[in-house]
């Protein structure tokens, strides 16, 4: 079973930070989401949620504080014909580095939306839900 964190960030005006997966990530191309990773053995959840933060938005530890953390979320899900049994760490982060975010290889685009625009977004399976369990 895949473990993943999924990192919400908000910024001091209240908005989330988004991120469009590009074509060269394994899953859910094209799609956006948080900023997520998978944990890596002996990794506890917590540390990966920084070192994603680093990578793949640029912000420093110090950029960022813990606002909190939900229960895992566990789902099944079929990508191109593959089920993935997915186990999903949620973080919640707030920032007030809103300019400094800078992506990685693995998305094209960011914006900072507001909790009414999600919506209207194709995002990642269950992140609308785990977004309205999370700042609701």
């Amino acid at each position: 079973m895949p473990r993943v964190v999924t990192c919400l960030l908000v910024n001091d005006d209240g908005d989330l930070l988004i991120l469009k997966r590009s074509n060269r990530v394994r899953t859910y191309k094209g799609l956006w989401g948080g900023v997520a990773g998978y944990i890596e053995e002996n990794e506890e959840p917590y540390d990966t949620a920084l070192k994603e933060i680093r990578e793949e938005a640029s912000l420093e530890k110090e950029d960022v504080s813990l606002v909190k953390q939900l229960e895992v979320v566990r789902f099944t899900d079929f990508y191109e014909g593959v089920r993935y049994d997915w186990e999903v760490f949620p973080f919640l982060f707030r920032t007030g580095k809103k300019s400094k975010i800078h992506i990685d290889w693995e998305h094209t685009d960011y914006r900072w939306i507001t909790l009414t625009e999600i919506g209207k977004v194709d995002t990642v399976p269950h992140f609308k839900d785990i977004v309205f369990r999370v700042l609701l």
